[in-house]
This record gives structure tokens, sequence and C-alpha cells, in this order.
């Protein structure tokens, strides 16, 4: 179509959005290709939006997150990492998508390069680059010890038109966890060099340490540092169809922040924000049911997988995802879609998550117990089956 941009027009699907294509919806499937478990939103969580629905919030409100819902987000901020976070900081504007698209298209334009930590999510690619943006990666390795990046190694990737850099932690999909060191040494380089740090925190409440929390960004930055850290209630509170995250920017950027959000979205829905605030000061039970239930199905992952002669797969230390390599494979689109057709069981194919990853494939341990080692098991049976790929 001639009237749209030539970039735009080019930008290709998503390997999961093809491979999901294919069958979604189909009962046969067992589903471990999305970012999701299979449990409904708990019901004190639905009955909050239906008390707002029945209380009449369905008017416009404001457009960085109510007032309630922010207070909540303050005081789970402050059980949570111990920091008190100025309101002026916090904008709901609507999905954590979102909040990382705001972010980039307030940092990036065309002619500026950013930079992203890989394995990655192939919609934040996607974003960086329709900002217009030259995009490229620093990827992960994959070690005896599982997946490491040191801060040093992503300065080193650093260009002199560096004007963002992306970081997700705990990683979507290897399950890396950032040490609170290396966060400090990349936020004080960004410091220095006024690159903003998008750091997706998404995942903060999945890591298996036995710490209540990832290490943050949140605990070591200021006010004003050029650092915007994003969180969302998809995951840890089960919540993925709601489309709500936050976002924690520096104090300066308020205004633009709420002129953003009421462009692109006028706000998160009114009636979803109060579900939200239940959920943020009632759900801590919850998080905890959530986060056992994951560790049980990352011991399922290892216990089925990790023995196979062709699998190299390191245990994640956080978020609810396997990556592993498997020998063999030419294409990792082309094993997905043979997997999915001769077994029923559908899996995120590597090569969307960045360059270097054509022999992965992305598995969600998020499902229930049962239905995960019946996909897993149907796996190890096509890999047997199929030498090469």
């Amino acid at each position: 179509m001639s009237f749209m941009r030539k970039d735009i027009a080019a930008l290709p699907p998503s390997g999961i959005a093809r491979i999901v294509t294919q069958r979604l919806g189909d009962p046969s499937v067992i589903p471990l290709w999305f970012g999701e478990g299979d449990m409904v939103t708990p019901p004190f969580i639905r009955e909050a939006a239906v008390a707002a629905l029945e209380d009449g919030e369905t008017f416009y409100s404001f457009t960085r997150g109510t007032v309630h819902l922010r207070e909540a987000i303050g005081e789970y901020l402050q059980r949570t990492f111990g920091v008190d976070v100025h309101p002026d900081r916090i904008t709901v504007p609507g999905s954590s998508m979102l909040c990382v698209t705001i972010a980039a298209q307030l940092a990036l334009q065309r002619g500026d390069h950013a930079l992203a930590v890989g394995p990655h999510w192939p919609n934040i690619e996607m974003t960086l680059r329709i900002t217009g943006a030259d995009f490229s990666s620093v990827r992960q390795r994959l070690t005896a010890h599982g997946w490491e990046l040191s801060a040093a190694e992503i300065i080193a990737a650093v260009r002199p038109d560096t004007r963002c850099i992306f970081v997700n932690s705990p990683c979507n999909p290897t399950g890396w966890v950032m040490t609170a060191e290396d966060q400090l040494e990349l936020l004080q380089f960004c410091r220095e060099r006024q690159i903003l740090l998008i750091a997706d925190e998404v995942y903060h409440r999945m890591v298996y340490s036995g710490d209540s929390s990832a290490p943050s960004f949140l605990s070591i930055a200021e006010d004003d540092d050029p650092i915007m850290i994003i969180y969302g209630m998809s995951k840890s509170w089960a919540m993925t169809g709601w489309r709500l995250g936050w976002v924690i920017t520096p104090r300066a950027s308020a205004t633009a922040w709420q002129i953003m959000s009421e462009n692109f979205n006028t706000g998160a829905t009114v009636f979803a924000q109060r579900a939200a605030a239940t959920a943020l000061r009632d759900g801590e039970a919850l998080v905890a049911e959530r986060l056992a239930h994951y560790a049980a199905g990352r011991d399922i992952v290892m216990d089925v997988l990790a023995n196979h002669s062709r699998v190299h797969l390191s245990k994640p230390a956080g978020a609810f995802y396997a990556f592993p390599q498997i020998e063999g494979i030419r294409s990792s689109m082309d094993f997905a879609l043979g997997l999915l057709e001769a077994e029923d069981v559908g899996v995120a194919p590597g090569y969307t998550f960045g360059e270097g990853n054509e022999q992965n494939i992305r598995i969600c341990f998020a499902r229930n117990h049962q239905q995960l080692q019946e996909g897993l098991e149907r796996l190890l049976r096509y890999l047997d089956k199929s030498p090469a790929v």
C-alpha cells in the first residue's frame, strides 16, 4: 500500500503470531506458546471490577491512572522494595507493552540507535524499530551456570549514537536475572551518558532464589535518573487479558507521560484499575501460590528435557519459560510447525527472539502440570523422530 511508511510495511509478524494463527483455539493443541498460564483471574479481583462497574465507574478518568490505583502501586512498591516512590513518577497508561511503546517514543527518533539485551520478546525489537531508530542487540550466553551477561558487555555494545538501552530481568525467554551489582554499573553509565534505560521488570516476583523479588533498578534509581521501570499485572496476578501495567519514570517527565498517555490511549480502562488496586493490596497469597506452581512446572521441564542428548538447557533463574537449544534444528520455525502438526503441541520458535536463536524454542511452563508433562513428552517423541529440521 503506497500510503504506508516503507519501514512499517516491511515489519514482519512475530514468530509467535505466525505459529499461533495455525491452530489458535483448537482444543486438541497443548498450548505452550503464549506467556500465560491457564488460571482464570481469581474471584476477588474480578469481583472488584464488577463492583466498580456497578458503582458507575465507566467514565473518563486520569490519563496517568486513578489516584486509588497509583496509591496502591506506591504502597506495593514500598512493601516489595522498601522504596518510597513519589506519585509524580507513577503512570498507568494501559498495558505494560504500551509503557514500553511510550518510553521508546519519548527517547528515540530516526538516526538514533537502540540497544536491547537478547534474547528478547519480539515485540520489543519491533517497538524500537517503529520509532525509526536503528536497532541492535547484545546476546546473553548459555554457560554451565545458566544464562549470563555482564553490564560491561552491555556497555561495550553501546555506540556513539545510542539513545536507549532495553533490559528485561527476569528475562523472557531465558529466565536470566541481572545482578544488583550489574544494575548499578549500567545505571551509572546511563546516568553519565544520559542514555534512557528501559527496564522491563514485569516478571520481578517470579524468581526462584528464595528472595521475594528479583533485584530491581528501582532500589537504586534516583528521582530524575534517565530510567523508566516497567511493571504489569499480567503474570503474577493472572491478569493477562486486562492489559494493565505501570511505569516508574523520572519526575521531570510527568507532564510528558500525561500527554503521551492521553494521545496513545486516553488512559487505562477505569473499572479495571480498581481490580488492579485490589490485586496489589490483597494478592500476596496469590503471588506466592502462583510462584510455587511455576516452580513445580520448572522442575517438570528439567526432569523431562534436561537429560536428552540433543537438548541443551539450564534451569531458569526467573520468569516462567524454558529456552532450550536443540541440536540438529536448522529452522526453529520449521521445527515448531512440525511439532504442532505431528504432536499437537504449540511452542514459540527461537528465531523470533532475536539473532542467534535459530536452534532454540521457547516453552511456557505456567500451564497445569498434567498438560505440561504430556506436551513435553510429545515434544521428545517428535524430537526422536526428527534427526534434522
